[in-house]
């Protein structure tokens, strides 16, 4: 990782000592200046051939000065960090008002706005830029076609090169911080993360990233459905320096979740509300004094980090939430463990208390014949039942694999992908994108909102490759299964398993800073009673290289498809029913910490 900003470093020192303070909104600020069509529209887009009204980031460009009134007055209440006004400035947003090619210049042109208000302001203490990145007005994870559970109005791809153009131009004008802000849908947020980290490896320095996500109802779930923990779970692999939530509820509704947050997230925390829920006029009615009560509460009870407002928010609510802060000390970072913390719509922590994990195997093409006749057929709906039938029989993750020559792999695994997010019965657990191809495994990641796992990665193609390979899932927030697998092949003995596991562990940690608790080896279950002598061994190779791995790879997992062991005994059920629960039995001895299994059939 990239050495810590000169920022970085400074917002560190003061989080150490002090409650930072965020502006408010920016919106009804604007709202107060009553402006019109043509205020919007400026000189320069007189004759623009779309309604420019409501287009608050245009502003930027044609009202500037209403936009820089708005930033002092915030800087003038107190607020330590600037928001820029560019919430709605990606192309994807812009192009409802076919502005889409000015994405770049609003971005540059809010980021330097905001610098320049804090510039006139002066003063000893140092103010900060954050550079908005908001949600985009489309979703990644559900469909706007109740009619097809499987269709997106846009792709990972589209809102990844949306939002590096975005970062690009905030970057330029000065943002020292990057703000992914009022995330709905998690996987639109991982797509930002996503071009961050990109951008930020070309620029060759990092800035400090703050990620905030939105519970949109009293039920405590995102928009997409995910709770306040699955939520952090697919978004801690950016390693911000801020995780915050704001929008959609007013500061009282939020406090189990901000609670929530302030216990498991091992980073600083932040909160910018709401003034309360809106009225029957579309108005908030939470005033300075009534907000700021709320928030020293949360302060007191040791919640946060930093504070400031969302909607219907003022100088005034931040200057009374500053000075109901001024002296509280903040919140000291917890000890979170070390353990795989994976998500679906709900969390999934592989802590000594979770016990043994059961992977369902099911949704598989080469290990199913019945889901495979499914999918051959085009019948998804009838194979997602597969998948529904697993979790219920105590899956708690899902393997989905669709290698087979004659089908287009990429395409079904993203089809099949996007109809298991649209059900909240399936998609409540974290799924395991499963494929002997590098294209196959990406096209699911990009499907995942949740942190999902990869397998698998291996060095049979060697050590680029295989970092390369390791740096995307990194990049994409995911776990991965490592095979016992090198350039001279798979490794059978629990010698070879063990010296490959052991190079690979070293490759991920040393060189990637690749968190060790999010590597899961597969030692190789290879078949047994295949009338080959050599063969026999196989089974005890794989308990004596997962006895290794766990004394060895400090953190590490150890997981294995169960069914490869039987595979002699095909069309034996019960037999091979009996051959798994014993290899089950030891495995677990040994240290296995999950399998791919068939949930329903275990004796």
């Amino acid at each position: 990782m990239q050495a810590q900003t000169k920022t970085e470093q400074i917002l560190r020192e003061r989080l150490g000592r002090e409650i930072l303070l965020l502006d408010g909104a920016m919106g009804t600020m604007i709202q107060r200046h009553r402006l019109g069509e043509e205020d919007y529209r400026g000189a320069r887009f007189a004759r623009h051939e779309v309604d420019l009204k409501g287009n608050n980031d245009l502003l930027t460009l044609t009202k500037p000065s209403v936009i820089l009134d708005i930033h002092a007055a915030f800087v003038a209440a107190g607020a330590d960090i600037v928001e820029t006004n560019t919430f709605n400035s990606t192309s994807i947003a812009q192009a409802d008002y076919a502005l889409g090619h000015l994405a770049r210049e609003l971005n540059l042109a809010g980021a330097r706005l905001a610098r320049e208000a804090i510039e006139r302001a002066g003063g000893d203490r140092q103010r900060f830029v954050a550079g908005v990145l908001g949600p985009t007005n489309r979703t990644a994870s559900v469909s706007p076609d109740v009619h097809d559970p499987s269709y997106r109005n846009v792709t990972f791809d589209q809102l990844r090169l949306a939002y590096l153009e975005a970062i690009d131009g905030l970057v330029e004008g000065g943002a020292d911080i990057l703000l992914v802000e009022t995330i709905f849908d998690t996987l639109n947020a991982k797509a930002a993360l996503f071009a961050i980290d990109e951008y930020f490896e070309g620029l060759g320095r990092r800035l400090p990233i703050m990620i905030s996500g939105t519970i949109t109802d009293r039920s405590g779930r995102t928009l997409t459905g995910q709770t306040t923990e699955a939520f952090w779970n697919s978004v801690r692999h950016a390693r911000p320096l801020f995780i915050g939530l704001n929008c959609a509820l007013g500061a009282e509704d939020l406090r189990p979740y901000v609670a929530e947050l302030s216990r498991i997230a091992d980073t600083y925390v932040s909160l910018h509300p709401n003034a309360g829920l809106p009225n029957e006029f579309g108005e908030y009615d939470d005033t300075p004094a009534h907000m700021a009560s709320i928030l020293r509460e949360f302060a007191e009870a040791g919640f946060l980090n930093m504070a400031g407002g969302c909607c219907g928010t003022t100088p005034e609510h931040i200057a009374a939430i500053g000075a109901a802060l001024r002296g509280l000390p903040p919140r000291r970072l917890p000890e979170v463990p070390r353990y795989c913390r994976l998500s679906g719509l709900e969390p999934l922590n592989l802590t000594p208390e979770t016990g043994f994990i059961n992977v369902g195997e099911r949704t598989n093409v080469t290990g199913s014949p019945k889901f495979a006749a499914l999918v051959k057929e085009g019948q998804l709906e009838a194979a997602l039942d597969i998948a529904r039938q697993q979790v219920e029989n105590g899956a708690q993750i899902i393997d989905v694999n669709m290698d087979e020559g004659l089908l287009d792999s990429e395409a079904l695994m993203v089809e099949f992908l996007n109809r298991i997010a649209s059900d909240p019965d399936i998609s409540r657990v974290p799924i395991m994108i499963d494929s002997s191809r590098w294209s196959v495994l990406e096209a699911g990641l990009r499907c995942l909102q949740g942190k999902g796992i990869v397998n698998s990665i291996s060095l049979k193609e060697g050590e680029a490759k295989f970092l390369e390979q390791a740096r995307l899932c990194q990049r994409y927030g995911a776990a991965v299964v490592v095979m016992a697998f090198d350039e001279r092949g798979q490794a059978d003995s629990a010698q070879r398993k063990i010296e490959i596991c052991e190079r690979s562990y070293r490759l991920l940690v040393d060189r990637l800073d690749f968190p060790p608790e999010d590597i899961i080896f597969d030692p190789n279950v290879l078949t047994v009673a295949t009338g080959i002598e050599e063969h026999n061994d196989y089974a005890i190779a794989f308990f004596d290289a997962t006895r290794l791995i766990k004394q060895r790879l400090p953190h590490a997992l150890v997981s294995g498809g169960i069914s490869n062991v039987s595979f002699s005994f095909r069309g034996n059920n019960p037999v091979r029913e009996a051959i798994h629960s014993a290899f089950l039995y030891h495995g677990i001895k040994a240290g296995l910490d999950m399998a791919i299994v068939n949930a329903g059939q275990l004796g």
